[in-house]
């Protein structure tokens, strides 16, 4: 069995999470046996986003086989590399039509746990957060982080189970930025989404990825625990393929 990163709480439900797939158009199967053992091990998977290299369709259905090996419920996010041929939409088809259970201001409830979540966006941490102010493409930037929080606001509203776990790509603090260059934190996550995650509770943990060289652990200001389950991460400083977690 994969050894647990980490537990928390009662086991009760398993979760598996890992983000960062970047799965190419040229590598056929990639996750099918992983995904098998996955289902073997946990009761839910949660995918933290870049599940595709740059959004293209061939990526995305190679993925959409591998999901089929699911027999657990699985919940995820997509991240940025998922939009870089600007076609979300289709890449979230492709994969909800295979099981995955998106996550874009919406909540779902999973072997009696509640998952909210989005992507999340950039933006920054403290009193160095990007503010709307000056150029109109400053003002826009701004929104567009402010709008993802939105979303994962939505969706946290939207559960009533004891237990919430919130799934993003992006960081809601920079804890699990430490490793990475302290010039890019503010373009892996926000403060917003850790503010957000604060006022609800029942919150056991959030997920993210996108951080490759990131931490693997940190809390939020309230003390929520976040952890970055980005794929090169988890092999590389926890010699594991996918994090599990005891709810």
């Amino acid at each position: 069995m994969t050894p647990s990163p980490d537990a928390v709480g009662t086991a009760t439900v398993r979760l598996a999470a890992l983000g960062d797939l970047h799965v190419g158009e040229n590598v056929p199967r990639p996750y099918r046996e992983l995904f098998t053992r996955i289902s073997g091990e946990a009761d839910v998977l949660a995918l933290c986003g870049d599940l595709t290299n740059f959004g293209k369709t061939p990526e995305a259905e190679i993925l959409a086989e591998d999901l089929l090996a699911c027999t657990i419920p699985v919940v995820g996010v997509l991240g940025n590399h998922d939009y870089e041929c600007g076609q979300p939409e289709e890449v979230a088809r492709i994969l909800h039509e295979a099981g995955l259970k998106l996550l874009d201001g919406e909540a779902v409830e999973a072997a009696g746990v509640g998952f909210a979540g989005g992507k999340g966006f950039i933006g920054g941490y403290g009193r160095n957060m990007l503010s709307a102010f000056g150029e109109p493409a400053i003002k826009a930037f701004v929104q567009a982080a402010i709008d993802e929080n939105l979303k994962l606001e939505t969706s946290l509203r939207m559960l009533k189970t004891e237990k919430t776990v919130v799934v993003l790509h992006y960081s809601p603090i920079a804890a699990t930025l430490a490793g990475e260059p302290p010039e890019i934190f503010p373009f892996l996550g926000s403060a917003r989404l850790g503010e957000t995650i604060d006022r609800f509770d029942g919150v056991r943990m959030v997920l993210h990825g996108h951080a490759h060289s990131g931490a693997y652990q940190g809390r939020t200001p309230a003390g929520v625990p976040v952890y970055n389950v980005a794929r090169p991460l988890l092999t590389r400083q926890m010699g594991v393929e996918f994090a599990l977690f005891d709810l």
